[in-house]
């Protein structure tokens, strides 16, 4: 089975010494994350994400469907996710391995079942029809942080998606297209942002955002999930070093900053997506006068 091939002697003990002395071998200090690109596609749900060299790609689609039998007025919001040998050659196609699954896991905890999107919203017909949202994650490239680009690609694409509208008389449902009437944007409740720390040391240093290099040293990590209001959503550690109740207070704290920061960088992204757009319709309304004219 093929894995990511493990840092040399050397390297190891040039980054344990560095961190020993709080340095770490990029330049960022111990809390920072590395700088983080947004990117939208021209169609509505495409969200690119790039954490340094990691770089995530999250679309969102929709298509109707029949609701479970019980839960006849909510729709269907599912979160897949696919790593490929595309983001590293320790990844098999059709094979799931451990991190792939606490990966899906993780994503699934943070947004889906932390009721981030309102799923009573997605319902057209009680019972007969309603929405089906499927958030698909391609993992293009890894450098560390999974949990958390891919977090950040999932809600910035739910936010930037926008499914048809319906009318519904009687029994008989349409489905308008996009030029027929304007999209209508998901029900959002609130944003979870995934922030994961990395341990060394036995506990004594803590990182944000750490790379391939510096995940496959550590002796445990955490995985703290809140939004911009403060509300936790999860804390998940799978095993490794036991962490004591004042480290994790410190981490939460860091945790609400930074979840802040990505909160307020995504939102600067939909906006100035949105206002290129308006542009771009306006310019395309203005050649079809001219051109009638």
């Amino acid at each position: 089975m093929p894995r990511e091939i493990d840092p040399t002697i050397n390297e190891k003990s040039f980054i344990l010494d560095a961190l020993n002395q709080k340095l770490r071998i990029d330049g960022r200090d111990l809390d920072s994350f590395r700088e983080l690109e947004l990117n939208f596609g021209d169609d509505y749900g495409l969200a690119d994400v790039q954490l340094g060299k990691t770089r995530v790609l999250a679309r969102v689609s929709a298509e109707v469907v029949k609701p479970f039998t019980d839960r006849p007025f909510d729709g269907i919001f599912t979160i897949t996710t696919e790593l490929g040998p595309m983001a590293s050659p320790a990844f098999e196609p059709g094979r799931q391995t451990e991190q792939e699954v606490l990966l899906s896991r993780l994503i699934e905890k943070a947004i889906r079942r932390s009721n981030a999107l309102d799923t009573e919203s997605l319902c057209i017909v009680a019972g007969q029809k309603c929405w089906q949202i499927r958030a698909d994650v391609h993992f293009l490239s890894h450098d560390g942080a999974l949990v958390d680009a891919s977090c950040i690609a999932v809600v910035a694409a739910l936010q930037h998606f926008r499914r048809p509208d319906v009318s519904v008389e009687g029994e008989k449902v349409t489905i308008h297209t996009m030029t027929e009437r304007i999209p209508v944007p998901l029900s959002i409740l609130h944003v979870p942002i995934c922030v994961t720390f990395s341990f060394y040391l036995d506990g004594e240093v803590c990182l944000v955002d750490a790379t391939l290099q510096e995940e496959q040293l550590r002796q445990g990590d955490m995985t703290i999930t809140l939004n911009k209001f403060g509300e936790l959503c999860q804390i998940a550690k799978a095993g490794g070093l036991a962490i004591n109740g004042l480290n994790l207070l410190r981490c939460a704290k860091i945790a609400l900053v930074k979840v802040g920061e990505i909160a307020a960088t995504v939102q600067r992204r939909l906006e100035e997506d949105a206002a290129a757009r308006v542009r771009r319709d306006n310019l395309l309304e203005s050649k079809a006068d001219n051109e009638r004219a």
